[in-house]
């Protein structure tokens, strides 16, 4: 699931910044938030990869920090990245206070990494 997750993430992370280097472009510079666009672009696909990352980790060590990890940065990237994008897009100024929120959940997912890698896997999942 983290690799379906991985690659969901990196392909709409690409799609948007695509979109939102051309088809928005001129929209985005006269609203003055072709910044706040490309920081949603950058966090969206920074932790596209880092998902991806551990997907692979996940094949052979799995713990709950883990999963609440890929469990944190898919909401956080949804809640941060999205409400950005909205509020480049001249959405409602109720998005603003989303997008720490959305922070915290990445925050709170690299935590759950360096706990695992503290703590270790509930169980090995391969014996080599």
């Amino acid at each position: 699931m983290s690799q379906l997750l991985a690659a969901i993430g990196g392909a709409s992370g690409v799609t948007l910044g695509a979109f939102g280097a051309h088809a928005l472009k001129e929209s985005l510079v006269a609203r003055g938030s072709t910044k706040t666009w490309e920081t949603a672009v950058q966090y969206h696909l920074l932790h596209s990869v880092a998902m991806l990352g551990l997907a692979a980790i996940r094949t052979n060590q799995d713990s709950a920090a883990l999963r609440g990890s890929t469990l944190s940065w898919t909401l956080g990237v949804g809640l941060f990245s999205g409400s950005l994008y909205g509020l480049a897009l001249g959405g409602p100024r109720w998005l603003g206070p989303i997008t720490p929120l959305g922070g915290l959940l990445l925050i709170a997912g690299w935590v759950g990494v360096g706990y695992h890698a503290l703590a270790g896997p509930d169980q090995p999942l391969k014996e080599e």
